[in-house]
């Protein structure tokens, strides 16, 4: 046969050129099984290039299946191609779209890209623009300096030793959770999926909010939970309902985010609290404990985590530093009773056997520094101003007619306004203006056993973060949002 026309470039290697050139003849057919290619040194006269460039494009031809090598004779196409993309096995056996049976339906996070919009009150997003990156560089550089072997081998996936040490102690100073230890996650997602994953059982109960955080739900839903919604009010979950719940069904995890309820913001009472630990007790529910943003309480110290006091061991606790830092940062934590705490570290095991050694030594040396609480104290006190700034925005417009409702959260990066009109209409009409929020319909769970989402008509509430924008951006961004009913007024 004669040899291939092959018009190289400069831009990979000559024997990559004839390895491709071939492969890809030999896939449609152009060279057909046991035929023969002229000899190398006729290739390489052919292609005017040294005929060790040539051998070494054969030989690897041989090795992938596509040629066969015979003794001092020639390259032969083989007559056994390799069966996934040969000419022969697609004519003979024509391909069809597969089926792909997964074992759970898919699951829609209606991620949204952020970037292309203006005005961003995303409820969980932080001031990226004011995270100290100079100094949170110089951590990372020293973690790329310091680092030991074994802190980089396939060891402590449940955490390197020296974050650990940090946020325990910092949890005991701010939080009056007194522990020996925790298990380090890529984030809460990942926690809260691992306790899912350790105790769901196909058709097992998750009592949950009515209204609150998508995620979490589709980790329980995902390992085969039955959500019933518990009903809520203005101070949070409703107690009577929960035990009504727990008399009818046999519940096994109550789904909680008491400090700042998600996505209604309302800090649940302490009395409340009590109540309810003492009823998951009784029927013998573990709590689990979302505390994803108990940095930022303005109004008063914020309350103590219902982990903090758990003479029962029947809280498993879960916060995360996405908030304080970025999500980018992939750090949360979760602490339990040593038994379940030891169940959920070798899940960890099979699902991440290492975490990011190099971020958590740099977490680690950032907090060791001190620059850790003074961000702390700096986007505190920023957010706080933020805060102030967003009700008085609010109370301006009910001045100038708006039909808008509100309780200032104690804290927290968002909050929850009654528009009083179909805010479903409202996003769209904001979105198309490039501003980012969302509506009360995307909080509540269609597929709970016992639903509460109310009908068609009556979705009247937004969540409108502040913590991601400056007050000037955020005031100009809700003139927007409502500028059509101010018009009207």
């Amino acid at each position: 046969m004669k040899p291939l026309d092959i018009d190289f470039n400069d831009t990979q290697a000559k024997y990559s050129q004839i390895i491709n050139a071939y492969r890809e003849a030999i896939k449609t057919g152009v060279l057909l099984p046991d035929t023969r290619l002229p000899s190398a040194r006729a290739l390489a006269d052919f292609y005017e290039v040294n005929r060790h460039t040539v051998m070494m494009s054969l030989q690897s031809l041989v090795a992938e299946g596509w040629l066969r090598s015979e003794q001092r004779k020639a390259y032969v196409v083989s007559s056994e191609l390799p069966i996934d993309s040969s000419a022969q096995y697609k004519k003979d056996l024509p391909l069809k779209a597969f089926s792909y049976a997964f074992a759970k339906p898919d699951y829609d996070f209606n991620e949204v890209d952020l970037s292309v919009f203006t005005h961003v009150f995303a409820g969980g997003m932080p001031d990226l623009a004011a995270f100290p990156k100079q100094a949170f560089k110089q951590s990372l550089n020293m973690s790329a300096r310091q680092f030991n072997a074994h802190d980089m081998h396939y060891s402590d996936s449940a955490g390197l030793p020296a974050l650990k040490g940090q946020i325990i102690s910092y949890l005991g100073q701010a939080r009056a959770l007194n522990i020996n230890d925790l298990l380090i996650c890529n984030g809460s997602q990942e926690a809260l999926f691992l306790v899912a994953k350790a105790f769901i059982n196909l058709g097992d109960f998750v009592a949950i909010e009515t209204l609150g955080y998508p995620p979490a739900r589709m980790a329980f839903e995902s390992c085969g939970a039955a959500l019933v919604d518990i009903k809520q009010d203005e101070q949070g979950l409703c107690v009577d309902d929960l035990e009504a719940q727990f008399k009818l069904r046999k519940i096994k995890l109550l789904y909680l985010t008491p400090l700042h309820q998600y996505p209604t913001t309302v800090t649940l009472p302490v009395a409340r609290r009590l109540k309810i630990y003492q009823l998951c007790y009784q029927y013998g529910v573990l709590i689990v404990e979302d505390d994803y943003d108990h940095e930022f309480h303005y109004q008063c110290q914020p309350l103590q985590p219902m982990a903090a006091d758990d003479p029962a061991g029947i809280v498993i606790y879960i916060s995360t530093f996405s908030k304080i830092m970025c999500a980018g940062a992939r750090v949360g934590y979760m602490h339990a009773a040593k038994p379940v705490l030891s169940r959920l570290k070798a899940l960890k095991k099979l699902i991440n056997h290492k975490n990011d050694a190099f971020m958590q030594l740099a977490v680690a040396h950032w907090m060791e520094t001190g620059e850790f609480e003074r961000h702390l104290k700096r986007m505190t006190k920023s957010y706080k101003a933020r805060w102030n700034a967003m009700a008085d925005t609010f109370t301006t417009l009910q001045k100038q007619g708006l039909s808008l409702s509100f309780t200032k959260p104690d804290g927290g990066m968002a909050f929850w306004l009654n528009c009083h009109q179909d805010v479903v209409t409202l996003k769209s009409k904001a979105r198309a203006k490039g501003i980012y929020f969302q509506s009360e319909e995307e909080f509540y769970h269609a597929n709970s056993v016992r639903s509460l989402k109310p009908n068609d008509g009556e979705i009247s509430h937004i969540r409108l973060g502040f913590a991601a924008q400056s007050i000037e951006q955020a005031q100009a961004g809700l003139y927007e949002i409502f500028a059509e009913q101010l018009s009207l007024i």
